[in-house]
């Protein structure tokens, strides 16, 4: 599928503070931990409990929460199929919207059970 202006925005002016229960409640029925889920929200984002609370509190968009993080330098690591999109292929006029799609890949993987140390995406040595 092709992301378009108008999906980016949409997504773009989501408020993080109302998707982030539902994560996290996608987490919880899957026996995962909120430790392990900050985990993988730090390592994406940068961002550390209290930042992420300030973030929520704050109800900030979708747009300021990827706009102000430190995505980490191994995000292009994250690739294959969420909601239809294949990471990978998203131009990258649109990277507001491949980033909140590399952040679901990651819940995904968590939510399936896999293994923080293949989450957490490190370069071969």
């Amino acid at each position: 599928m092709k992301v378009t202006t108008e999906k980016e925005e949409k997504v773009a002016n989501m408020i993080f503070a109302s998707i982030y229960p539902l994560y996290w409640n996608r987490l919880e029925k899957n026996g995962r931990t909120k430790v392990e889920f900050h985990q993988v929200i730090e390592w994406f984002t940068g961002y550390d409990e209290d930042k992420l609370q300030s973030l929520i509190d704050e109800k900030v968009t979708f747009r300021t929460f990827f706009e102000q993080a430190k995505i980490h330098p191994n995000a292009h690591m994250i690739k294959g199929v969420v909601c239809g999109y294949r990471i990978e292929e998203i131009e990258e006029e649109f990277q507001l919207y491949k980033q909140c799609r590399q952040f679901e890949k990651l819940v995904d993987e968590l939510a399936k059970g896999r293994k923080m140390e293949k989450i957490l995406r490190e370069e071969k040595k």
